[in-house]
């Protein structure tokens, strides 16, 4: 913050050829520095950037930075334009030298994050609980990389199944808040399969938590650190009673307009792409150019999808829905292409403008497989509840799904977002997307 403001007074001192710092600069950069300075804490704040162990990769962070130096950019020309400086200094050139100073600092940040060693940066956790709950916790902290190191797993007096490895289960004789700081816990993540009969030791988890140790249930856990809501490690209670899940009218305006505008600057962007995406399909084979496919939407409605053909016309041609697959024969040699980068999702953006679909929500499926799931997988319907998206927190997140495992995957990742869906995490959404086109990642 205090870099922000010094640029800012710098520059302004360099334009007034003083000998002495002006009173002019010290005001007029004291005000606008500091207001640029709070509204960039906030998106770093918010894009994860000082959180002592991150559970998001580098290369999402690198990504992260990258979005915060173009919001921050766009904040320091909100200030100016709303409180423009004196005719004397260049605005222009005050916002350069701020950006300068952002840009360094981001990457400053990022690359400290990754050449620190990782014992300054690792969180020490312990799993209170040995059973089948607690291995999905292990194996979850142990896939994090080395921002965590897992201590062991403490098993309650009346827990009676164990399901993880000897090595790291401790003795149950010691009291928790004893073992919490004879080990150097930062973080309890508790993972009972039975909290009844007084397996909770109420007394020992808030003596932990007035120790300055982080005390977690495992669905918040696995919400926190992995973005995602686990169906094996919630309830219905959980989902009523916690926070999230706020749509409002609001909230539901302003996504509408940010559809809206965003929809119309990637149409008039990705113009001349659909054009050359039309000819292709129409020289390669015989055919419409466009698929509609019916899908389920908001509020269980079903709602026609439309994208550009990738596969031949005969695709379905005993009638019954199939998932694709990896090297799909259906597939057409135009449509490998475009599918690998997204392009057949394109004119999806119509439906945007149309209202049927958001720019970022769960994906839309057919009514076929909407009908077995629902029946099939808990909360699943959960996902009806917002709009379906060009792309989602799921498509940046999982890979492609082709099964009925894939598809449970990807619903802890929907309702992740349903829970917490924001204008923010849209704009890191579409954002990380640019990544997953580039990169083809996932594609089928």
């Amino acid at each position: 913050m205090g870099l922000v403001v010094g640029a800012l007074i710098l520059a302004l001192y360099v334009q007034s050829n003083a000998a002495e710092l002006p009173t002019s600069a010290v005001t007029e950069g004291l005000t606008r520095g500091v207001l640029m300075a709070l509204g960039m804490l906030a998106v770093n704040s918010a894009l994860g950037f000082y959180e002592r162990a991150r559970s998001k990769t580098t290369g999402q962070m690198r990504a992260r930075a990258v979005l915060s130096f173009v919001l921050s950019g766009a904040i320091a020309v909100g200030v100016l334009w709303l409180l423009p400086l004196e005719a004397s200094y260049d605005s222009r050139w005050v916002a350069l030298v701020v950006l300068g100073t952002t840009g360094f600092m981001l990457t400053h940040r990022v690359l400290v994050g990754e050449m620190l060693p990782s014992a300054l940066t690792r969180r020490k956790v312990l799993v209170f609980g040995t059973g089948e709950r607690a291995r999905l916790v292990g194996r979850a902290l142990q896939a994090s990389g080395s921002n965590v190191e897992l201590m062991g797993y403490l098993a309650s007096p009346n827990e009676s199944e164990h399901r993880v490895s000897t090595w790291a289960s401790l003795g149950p004789d010691e009291r928790l808040d004893e073992v919490a700081r004879r080990l150097g816990v930062d973080e309890i993540v508790v993972a009972l399969t039975e909290r009844r009969g007084g397996s909770m030791p109420m007394r020992e988890l808030l003596d932990c938590k007035l120790q300055g140790v982080r005390v977690s249930d495992i669905a918040t856990f696995f919400e926190q650190n992995l973005g995602q809501i686990r169906l094996d490690a919630m309830s219905a209670g959980w989902l009523i009673f916690g926070e999230g899940f706020n749509q409002g009218f609001l909230r539901t305006s302003v996504k509408r307009l940010f559809d809206i505008a965003g929809a119309l600057v990637l149409i008039i962007i990705t113009l001349p792409l659909m054009l050359l995406t039309v000819l292709m399909i129409k020289l390669e084979s015989p055919g419409p150019v466009l698929y509609r496919q019916q899908r389920v939407g908001l509020g269980g409605k079903p709602f026609d999808v439309v994208k550009f053909r990738s596969m031949r016309t005969d695709a379905e041609k005993d009638g019954v829905p199939r998932w694709a697959s990896a090297s799909d024969s259906r597939v057409t040699r135009v449509g490998r292409v475009i599918r690998k980068v997204r392009i057949d999702e394109l004119p999806q953006l119509f439906g945007v403008l149309l209202g049927t679909m958001s720019l970022v929500g769960p994906r839309p499926e057919r009514p076929y497989f909407v009908d077995q799931l629902t029946a099939d997988i808990p909360f699943y319907a959960v996902r009806h509840s917002v709009k379906p998206g060009v792309t989602g927190w799921a498509q940046v997140s999982y890979q492609y799904g082709a099964s009925r495992e894939d598809t449970i995957e990807k619903l802890q990742y929907d309702l992740y977002y349903v829970k917490n869906h924001s204008l923010f995490l849209d704009l890191v959404i579409l954002f990380e997307t640019v990544g997953v086109v580039l990169t083809g990642k996932g594609a089928q």
